[in-house]
């Protein structure tokens, strides 16, 4: 099983976002923060390659992992790795990005890590594990116990969803090989310090 670049995903959505999100990553890089996701999937093409490019530097910076979200081809000119929605598209981005990039795949249920395992995905992000204002109306919560049961799959899994500091470790206890982490940082008004202090919690 490959390693996760780390244990926390911070990933990004500037709709939620109180700061710029290159600061945001200046921020997560600085705090020790080491894996990013780009997500804001709803830009145009050309303004999410510029955002991708400007990522790619933060992250070089302070030797941060970056992913991206479904653009297997954006993935591939940055050196990134990807974020897929079905554990269908492993194959093909697999083949583009080669064996050395970490790909992850979304699962809201035992059939998707199954499938995601299946695929040889790197990772499942699980969830919404806990209710979260990020998608108000999204559940229902799989809770903790869902880990459990997920991580029996052998394959990472990577809890998601409402996701706090105070809930990321019983994660880990549950199994998880890491949290990821979205609106927690975005709205935050000092998303380094909220970084720290997940990673504080994560690695105690």
């Amino acid at each position: 099983m490959k390693l996760l670049p780390s244990p926390l995903l911070v990933i990004t959505d500037r709709h939620q976002a109180r700061h710029p999100i290159e600061a945001i990553a200046e921020g997560i890089g600085q705090a020790g923060g080491r894996w990013l996701l780009l997500r804001d999937k709803d830009l145009e093409p050309a303004e999410r390659r510029g955002v991708a490019a400007r990522l790619s530097v933060i992250a070089r910076r302070h030797g941060m992992h970056l992913s991206v979200g479904r653009d297997v081809d954006l993935a591939a000119e940055f050196g990134a790795s990807v974020h897929l929605q079905s554990a269908a598209a492993v194959g093909a981005a697999r083949q583009r990005l080669g064996p050395g990039a970490i790909i992850g795949v979304s699962a809201h249920g035992p059939a998707d890590v199954e499938a995601a395992a299946a695929a040889d995905a790197d990772y499942a992000t699980l969830s919404p594990i806990f209710l979260t204002s990020s998608k108000p109306g999204y559940g229902p919560a799989l809770g903790v116990a869902a880990i459990q049961e997920a991580a029996k799959v052998g394959i990472a899994i990577v809890a998601l969803g409402g996701v706090t500091a105070d809930a990321a470790r019983p994660c880990l206890d549950a199994g998880a090989a890491g949290v990821a982490v979205m609106g927690d940082v975005m709205r935050s008004g000092d998303p380094g310090g909220s970084v720290s202090g997940l990673l504080k919690a994560l690695l105690s």
